[in-house]
């Protein structure tokens, strides 16, 4: 069986694997350099296992001929809910973080217009969005101390639930798992009842009928194993939970320009990779959690297919005036008129929705 999944995820994971060649030294010899580094939400999650582990942790080490050493964890490993990596690591308690950015952007509120819900319709346009915003979004982070080194997505963020529905209207009265305060705007203007809870404790509250249904990315659900306490899965991407490696300015602004060039260069390479792990994830989650054994070639294929709810153009048409009446407004009342104006300036060429007309 072992034999058989392997071979399975072969090719999946020969590209990723390529990104990660036998290099010589490439930084010269000196005292030896250790590295904290808490990333993804969970240790079976594609983005730990097939980027954060070969390329942060051994290829960094590899590249600087084991003068860099990166200790890395999840957050499960370290029971952590996400909200406190900005702290984490501008205390010094890690040297590098990750963690998405509606979950971030307690501490610094404009993170959350990078991925608001319904603001996206597709990967590409997400991307676009991320690194026009990079700047913006570094310019308060600095102020605490921390700086992004790279953002990514996970893949869409869609909607897992326990019983069956057909399309968004179908949501109205229904307790629903989300994240960040875009999704909170976005389910109540359906009518359903937006519940916090963290990712680890999504499975048991599904499981024991807490919530009816919950929102997360396509592979994310899968990797935690969703299929087992939900029966319904949307393909409608409401957002992509674009993610970010934080990293500590003072410990960073210590190192040789030569180690942060390849710190540079393998975040560089990080997130060229994340992005498109992001797309093929999408797809290849969904295919796995309906048991399409040809195209779940990622993730893990669901010992109990769900069953695929096909957005409709009526559906899609409803996301985008949601977005524009409803979450573009709430964004701006709660992090204040400057971030409308960085909204239009940055965003709005992008998404084609200017706040305010």
């Amino acid at each position: 069986m072992r034999r058989l999944l392997l071979a399975a995820l072969a090719p999946a994971l020969i590209p990723l694997a390529l990104a990660i060649p036998a290099l010589a030294q490439t930084i010269p010899p000196g005292p030896r350099i250790a590295i904290t580094a808490v990333t993804q939400p969970l240790p079976t999650q594609p983005q730990y296992t097939l980027v954060d582990q070969p390329i942060l942790r051994d290829g960094l080490r590899a590249r600087s001929n084991g003068r860099i050493e990166v200790t890395l964890a999840s957050h499960a490993e370290r029971n952590l809910g996400g909200a406190e990596i900005i702290r984490l690591v501008r205390a010094g308690q890690a040297e590098i973080g990750a963690g998405t950015l509606s979950t971030l952007s307690g501490d610094v509120p404009i993170l959350d217009g990078v991925d608001l819900a319904g603001l996206a319709p597709d990967i590409a346009d997400a991307r676009k969005i991320a690194d026009a915003m990079l700047p913006a979004a570094n310019r308060d982070l600095e102020r605490f101390g921390v700086r992004i080194a790279a953002m990514y997505p996970f893949p869409a963020q869609v909607l897992f639930c326990r019983a069956p529905f057909t399309s968004l209207s179908d949501l109205r009265g229904r307790r629903i798992r989300t994240f960040g305060n875009s999704l909170v705007d976005f389910y109540t203007a359906l009518g359903a009842q937006p519940v916090s809870i963290g990712f680890p404790e999504v499975y048991s509250a599904m499981e024991r009928g807490v919530v009816d249904c919950a929102i997360t990315g396509s592979g994310s659900g899968a990797a935690a194993r969703w299929p087992e306490v939900s029966s319904h899965i949307s393909d409608l991407p409401v957002s992509w939970a674009v993610a970010a490696y934080v990293v500590n300015l003072a410990w960073y602004n210590r190192q040789p320009p030569e180690v942060r060039a390849l710190v540079d260069a393998t975040f560089k390479e990080m997130g060229d990779k994340l992005w498109q792990l992001g797309a093929d994830a999408t797809r290849d989650g969904i295919d796995c959690n309906i048991g399409n054994r040809e195209g779940c070639r990622i993730h893990n294929l669901a010992a109990r297919p769900m069953t695929e709810v096909k957005a409709s153009a009526a559906d899609r048409a409803e996301t985008r005036r949601i977005f524009e009446q409803v979450v573009l407004p709430g964004f701006v009342r709660r992090c204040g008129a400057r971030c409308g104006e960085i909204y239009n300036q940055v965003i709005a060429p992008i998404s084609g929705v200017r706040f305010g007309g």
